[in-house]
């Protein structure tokens, strides 16, 4: 396996990078089985990553099927530090127009179906107060700022289980809440990540004003707007690669994330169990 500490996970509309120098493709076998696709090892603007197009490059798979566990599991084995995403949203602020990017601070969990956390066979608790990497966040937000693309800075993202859009009822309600753009994809994305002391963060790009705002959200009009949303996010990532500060992954908050968390006594942990959790868990429990 490579050690590739950056990855880019590509959402709906990004299932290809220009410019990306592909060295090889490679399935990882995980405990949680297979990923969304074959993950590409390559390199772009001078850092070797990772990218994984969370629906897969047919965009065939919808947002509650997606196998978060397995993704975040594969990047974990490859070396994955800095996990760099992306996911079109629906707005819920006027301010926050269409084709407009926002970096979240916070997050709400409106998802029903999905596991979301690696661990199903030991009590492990991690903290998700502050569910995005403020180091990484801080990169996104310059690289966005530095191409001249409107961003927000911060934002409440609620994630929805889909595949539906909102009743207006709810698109209602979650303003109410405080949320400022929807999306169907960071959870369980981002509890896992943190499991697995990943930095992470996300841009995400508006599509439309969700249905509070407007009459319909439509495919058609997200489809538009997320075509015009690709090209900048082309031009975002390749200026925030080389801003990415490899070599600090220890002095990182999330390097330490399971540290306070793990209440399961090591004898209690079976050969199985061992097996499962090494990847995640062997600087903790000796193994």
């Amino acid at each position: 396996m490579k050690d590739v500490k950056i990855a880019v996970i590509g959402g709906s509309g990004l299932s290809q990078i220009d410019g990306l120098k592909v060295i090889e493709s490679v399935a990882v076998d995980t405990p949680y089985g297979k990923t969304s696709d074959e993950i590409l090892i390559a390199e772009l603007e001078g850092r070797r990553i990772a990218f994984l197009p969370r629906h897969g490059r047919m965009h065939n798979i919808p947002p509650t099927h997606v196998p978060y566990r397995a993704n975040i599991w594969a990047l974990k084995k490859l070396g994955v530090f800095w996990c760099v995403t992306l996911s079109a949203v629906g707005s819920l602020q006027a301010e926050i127009k269409p084709e407009h990017f926002a970096v979240p601070d916070q997050i709400i969990d409106r998802t029903k179906f999905r596991k979301s956390s690696f661990f199903d066979d030991l009590v492990v608790h991690i903290s998700f107060a502050d569910p995005f990497n403020s180091v990484l966040r801080q990169i996104l937000i310059d690289a966005c700022k530095a191409e001249k693309i409107p961003t927000h800075e911060t934002a409440c993202y609620l994630c929805m289980e889909g595949p539906a859009f909102s009743t207006r009822a709810e698109s209602q309600l979650y303003r109410s809440w405080g949320a400022d753009i929807i999306g169907m994809t960071a959870i369980p994305e981002a509890k896992l990540a943190l499991e697995a002391e990943m930095a992470y963060a996300t841009i995400a790009q508006a599509t439309d004003y969700d249905c509070w705002h407007q009459s319909v959200v439509t495919v058609e009009e997200v489809v538009a707007h997320m075509q015009n949303n690709v090209h900048n996010v082309q031009r975002v990532l390749k200026r925030l690669l080389p801003m990415i500060p490899l070599g600090t992954e220890d002095e990182n908050p999330a390097s330490r994330a399971l540290q306070p968390a793990l209440i399961t006594r090591k004898e209690a942990i079976t050969p199985d169990l061992r097996e499962k959790y090494e990847l995640l868990l062997h600087k903790y429990y000796d193994f």
